[in-house]
């Protein structure tokens, strides 16, 4: 195992992520295959793995518990464990924090004050302390939900990790890369790293790539979420894995996406949510040695990405926002665009929910203005009625 230096703490380079456990039919539900579950997770710590992630609302809040159940038959300083506040999923009613049961999955919960939920992950989790404890998830529609001083979240884990009830402060993040910037501007000095969801289809798909750089440019290291996207990097599809095994016939899709992670030096911990014994080994062995990805080889990704998905060609210039009379911000509504064309998943639409009806594609009156100030001969009108278009078929 391949290991980086955190502060006091020498870090696992992969992790082992409670997204994505093994699951079995109970009474009709998909729930966690409890004793798999333990042996991929004592198989990996066995092995070196000694950074473990969870989250509120993972299996419908099992996560936590099982992952607990099984690290605490462990030394406790032997490993780390990951957990996060659940705003990306609460709403105030009353001045009571309410979980979303469509997000989480689980039975309508209120808690008073953000106190309760801490220590009721605790508890979950069989902890005095997290070694890691993050907002979930800061982008454009919980930005004022964490930032609200009402509320007070920031300050009162902050006072947590005064206490030692949590070793260190960070944030995960699906958000627009300006929303990041922002949020390290203002609480940049009290947030010590950042989950990012980053890979290289996401190099551009969710400008991981500007992501990636604006934190670096804070001095703030990035664990890596989604290292395979879910198991996309693994199915390629017959165009883009030919690409790939042209170059490299013996290496697996999955080596081909932890090595971009391994060439990017701010990335300290890569988190994988492993559903098989077979992915734990793999993953181990790939971790097994420090092999990062060539700049000829990243040629051939760029390939592969290439006849995945189709971009439109914004360079994020902004010549056109001076021309636009909604002042419209199109460079942000292009990259939405192509993720939202190649998979609309639901970081597309808490984008879309962030925007009021004025900054969305169909405020777009079609005058034109725009498209000779574009240096990629873009076709802007064209570009915001066909995005359009396909949020309303999407939002049906």
């Amino acid at each position: 195992m391949i290991y980086k230096q955190f502060k006091d703490k020498k870090l696992s380079t992969l992790g082992y992520g409670g997204m994505r456990f093994p699951t079995k039919k109970i009474d009709g539900k998909d729930l966690i295959d409890e004793a798999d579950a333990e042996k991929q997770v004592l198989h990996a710590y066995n092995n070196g793995v000694n950074v473990f992630d969870t989250a509120f609302f993972y299996h419908a809040g099992e996560s936590e518990r099982v992952l607990g159940n099984v690290l605490n038959k462990l030394p406790r300083d032997t490993w780390y464990l990951s957990d996060k506040f659940p705003g990306n999923m609460i709403d105030v009613k009353d001045d009571k924090l309410f979980l979303d049961v469509a997000w989480s999955g689980m039975e309508n919960v209120a808690f008073d004050t953000p106190a309760d939920i801490f220590q009721y992950q605790l508890d979950k989790c069989g902890v005095e302390y997290f070694d890691f404890y993050m907002l979930h998830n800061v982008a454009e529609g919980t930005y004022d939900f964490y930032t609200d001083e009402k509320l007070g979240i920031i300050n009162y884990l902050l006072d947590e990790k005064k206490k030692g009830h949590i070793k260190h402060l960070g944030f995960s993040a699906h958000g627009r890369y300006e929303t990041i910037d922002k949020f390290l501007r203002e609480y940049g000095e009290s947030m010590e790293f950042v989950l990012l969801q980053i890979n290289y289809l996401d190099w551009s798909l969710q400008e991981a790539q500007k992501k990636y750089e604006v934190i670096t440019s804070y001095d703030v290291p990035i664990l890596a979420m989604e290292p395979v996207r879910g198991g996309k990097l693994i199915n390629l599809g017959k165009e883009p894995e030919a690409i790939l095994k042209a170059a490299k016939p013996d290496d697996s899709m999955a080596k081909w996406a932890f090595r971009f992670l391994q060439s990017l030096p701010n990335i300290l911990v890569s988190v994988s949510g492993m559903s098989t014994m077979e992915q734990v080994k793999e993953n181990l062995e790939l971790f097994s040695k420090d092999d990062p990805m060539t700049d000829a080889e990243k040629e051939y990704v760029w390939k592969a990405v290439d006849a995945m998905a189709s971009f439109i060609p914004c360079t994020t210039c902004r010549y056109c926002i001076d021309a636009c009379p909604e002042k419209l911000d199109i460079p942000m509504l292009i990259a939405s665009y192509n993720e939202a064309s190649n998979e609309f998943e639901w970081y597309v639409r808490e984008v879309l929910d962030a925007l009021s009806d004025s900054e969305k594609p169909a405020a777009c009156t079609s005058c034109g203005a725009c498209n000779p100030l574009c240096p990629q001969d873009i076709d802007i009108p064209d570009t915001l009625k066909k995005f359009a278009d396909l949020i309303t078929e999407k939002t049906k």
